[in-house]
């Protein structure tokens, strides 16, 4: 259980660490100060829902089709070289993510629902949350246990990304931070692809 847990805390919060649209608007937020319990809290509870479903869903199609944890394998370490790659990129071109799109949500309404639009119009989300951890967790026992490592590693990545921002306003307002940050995140996917192909 243990075992499971932790492997989906890692690669759950490797996921999340990727830097994106919904990522940066979050951080933005909490550098303003504006929404940040509101903010984290959708963002924390859409990818629950989000994970939950992955581990539940593939754990009926392996019962079902026993050879899905093979195609799992293959698939979510394909995704795990892709999006290794983007951090690369993103790594090289120096931390656009951060660049400013506009100003800070003017209410809080209009702060949840281009947070909601950031995670749910995504579909990397999906292929992150349902696809890669729910294949991913068919490999567990528990399978379970490993989704829950991955729930509690998006409440703590996104508390920590919302309430931490300001302590971190003079790092991650250095683009070369980001680039630091994107070329851990890309090393860390690829290390957990070569170790699902190995297996």
């Amino acid at each position: 259980m243990f075992e499971a847990a932790l492997a989906g805390f890692a690669l759950g919060f490797s996921l999340i660490m990727a830097i994106g649209a919904q990522n940066a608007f979050v951080l933005r937020q909490g550098l303003r100060g504006e929404y940040v319990l509101a903010l984290v809290l959708t963002c924390a509870v859409s990818d629950a829902i989000l994970i939950v479903a992955g581990v539940l869903g593939f754990g009926a199609l392996v019962e079902a089709y026993p050879q899905a944890i093979d195609l799992a394998r293959w698939g979510g370490a394909a995704f795990l070289l892709f999006y290794g790659l983007i951090s690369f990129r993103a790594a090289f071109r120096g931390g656009d993510a951060l660049k400013e799109t506009g100003r800070g949500a003017k209410s809080l309404g209009a702060a949840v629902t281009a947070c909601l639009m950031l995670t749910w119009a995504n579909p990397h989300v999906y292929l992150d949350t349902v696809v890669l951890l729910g294949g991913i967790s068919s490999q567990y026992d528990p399978a379970w246990g490993f989704g829950l490592g991955a729930v509690v590693a998006s409440f703590v990545f996104f508390f920590s990304l919302g309430f931490g921002a300001s302590l971190l306003r003079p790092l991650f307002t250095n683009p070369r931070a980001w680039q630091v940050l994107d070329v851990v995140v890309g090393l860390t996917m690829w290390a957990i692809a070569a170790k699902l192909l190995m297996n």
